[in-house]
């Protein structure tokens, strides 16, 4: 017969419990972001909620009981992709000209662009309906500036026409229109986009 210490010391190294109710609930919930985003990827910009359940293999109601709403599942979405380039637009940058380092942001640009490519412009259809995507819209349109113009130098900041011609180069419209309007490849946007840089680069005289 077990004694009360060795009764009390199995309590203490027995597992904890499983709510089997909240682990069904929260992988739902990963089939969910992960049907919708695979749906995005595969040139679905527009996934109806019954296409996101049928992708996911549950009910519609569980879609609905985890997002209210078609916005809840576009936040989702965006903290999952923002945790997966975040740390390519935020790394910093090394101890070298300017110009070099806007030649770097442009090889980031490319791919952060690229990468996210199907998700804007999903959200780029709903986002004249829906608050959180235009304020999301919004809040990337002023980090994508003010990362150029923090590799600027004041002098060069100045030149106020050559700033948004910059802007204009390096900004996902740009991208948008070389690889989704005008249906080029990747990688013949990407020697696109460098030219256009570089000819921005060109017209400034600061060194």
């Amino acid at each position: 017969m077990a004694t009360g210490s060795e009764k009390s010391s199995a309590q203490e190294i027995a597992p904890p419990r499983v709510d089997g109710r909240r682990e069904r609930g929260r992988s739902s919930h990963r089939r969910i972001v992960e049907a919708m985003m695979e749906l995005i990827a595969q040139g679905d910009l527009s996934p109806s909620a019954a296409r996101v359940a049928e992708e996911a293999g549950i009910g519609l109601r569980t879609v609905f009981r985890h997002f209210d709403d078609m916005d809840a599942l576009y936040a989702e979405i965006t903290a999952t992709i923002t945790e997966e380039v975040m740390p390519i637009v935020m790394a910093p940058y090394p101890a070298q000209p300017w110009r070099d380092n806007i030649r770097e942001l442009v090889a980031r640009r490319v791919r952060v662009f690229e990468t996210t490519l199907p998700f804007r412009l999903a959200a780029n259809i709903k986002r004249y309906q829906s608050p959180f995507l235009m304020g999301q819209y919004s809040r990337v349109v002023m980090l994508e500036r003010e990362l150029i113009l923090r590799l600027l130098p004041a002098d060069v900041r100045a030149d106020r026409i050559g700033v948004e011609a910059l802007c204009a180069a390096l900004s996902f419209h740009s991208w948008r229109t070389l690889r989704h309007d005008q249906s080029l490849s990747a990688e013949d946007a990407g020697a696109v986009m460098v030219r256009m840089v570089e000819a921005q680069l060109a017209a400034i005289a600061v060194d």
